[in-house]
């Protein structure tokens, strides 16, 4: 499960992000997470519960936003959010939309720190 790994650097990043801010307790680390990311949510809020386990964030929650997949449709020359991540194709004209915008984000926005 590559998520645990995925959690425990989010752990580590957090702690170096807090130490650079001056210290303080994490209580939530917020993630924007994109459906072409390669990461299972549920797994990695699982491998998150493991990842702090004895860490400074052990009381602290993983906040994630699901960023939605949005393509762009040559044909209408705009945005659009495909039917399916299996069926990459314009829900307006039909035609195939490969160059994904947005969809593929698998980063940490956030850092909730109280003193």
């Amino acid at each position: 499960m590559h998520e645990l790994s995925i959690a425990l650097s989010i752990v580590d990043a957090a702690i170096e992000a807090a130490e650079r801010e001056g210290g303080g307790r994490i209580v939530a680390v917020h993630l924007r997470l994109g459906p072409v990311a390669g990461v299972v949510p549920e797994a990695l809020l699982s491998a998150f519960e493991l990842a702090r386990a004895g860490s400074p964030l052990e009381n602290a929650q993983l906040v994630v936003e699901r960023v939605p997949l949005v393509t762009w449709c040559p044909t209408c020359e705009a945005e659009r959010t495909p039917v399916s991540l299996q069926r990459l194709c314009c829900p307006v004209c039909a035609a195939p939309t490969p160059q994904i915008v947005r969809g593929r984000e698998l980063e940490v926005t956030a850092l909730e720190i109280v003193s």
